[in-house]
């Protein structure tokens, strides 16, 4: 590990840690859910073995979830207020192989990537959180490329932070690996 990194845009702070995303204190945490909202692998199960069985039974009475969109649930035993369930898209190498629409689905999936994010900061907003944290979306079990996925969030988070920032005064990465975490680190310093 290279060490925490943090640094201002606009009113708010943005923060690099590596660490345990369930273990934030921030108002709201992310999650990087499946579709379903009913838990899995990765964080998306790890978030809700954290949280409880109450974070299910409220996931039972949302409906799913589409690629690029948000739902929200209460923080239950996590040190959140709030969870923000987002499904990030499925890298499909399978939709790569034709030369003619790989440009054409890498930039589906980026946007849909976008999406992720720029939902998330919405939904804090309308909350009314001072602050949120973010996992890798989409860059486990979903196999999106690590430094594609990095550069997007950074990207989508400084362009909210720089013309919405609206109640969010801290936005932490929280990178679980430190593959990750060296990514975003290089590409933030």
């Amino acid at each position: 590990m290279v060490g925490n990194l943090t640094y201002r845009v606009n009113r708010a702070e943005l923060s690099l840690v590596q660490g345990d995303i369930t273990r934030q204190p921030t108002d709201a945490i992310v999650n990087a859910a499946h579709n379903s909202l009913m838990g899995g692998g990765g964080i998306d199960g790890v978030i809700h073995r954290t949280a409880g069985p109450e974070l299910l039974n409220e996931c039972l009475t949302l409906g799913g979830c589409e690629t690029g969109e948000v739902k929200v649930t209460k923080g239950y035993n996590l040190p959140c207020k709030y969870i923000i369930h987002t499904v990030g898209p499925i890298w499909d190498i399978n939709e790569l192989w034709n030369p003619i629409y790989a440009n054409m689905v890498k930039e589906i999936f980026s946007n849909q990537l976008r999406n992720c994010y720029f939902n998330s900061m919405l939904k804090a907003n309308e909350l009314l959180c001072e602050s949120i944290s973010f996992p890798n979306i989409s860059t486990g079990n979903y196999g999106f490329p690590k430094y594609l996925a990095a550069d997007i969030a950074i990207s989508e988070i400084n362009k909210w932070l720089e013309l919405k920032t609206g109640s969010i005064k801290t936005v932490n990465f929280v990178c679980y690996d430190e593959e990750n975490y060296n990514i975003y680190f290089n590409l933030l310093k």
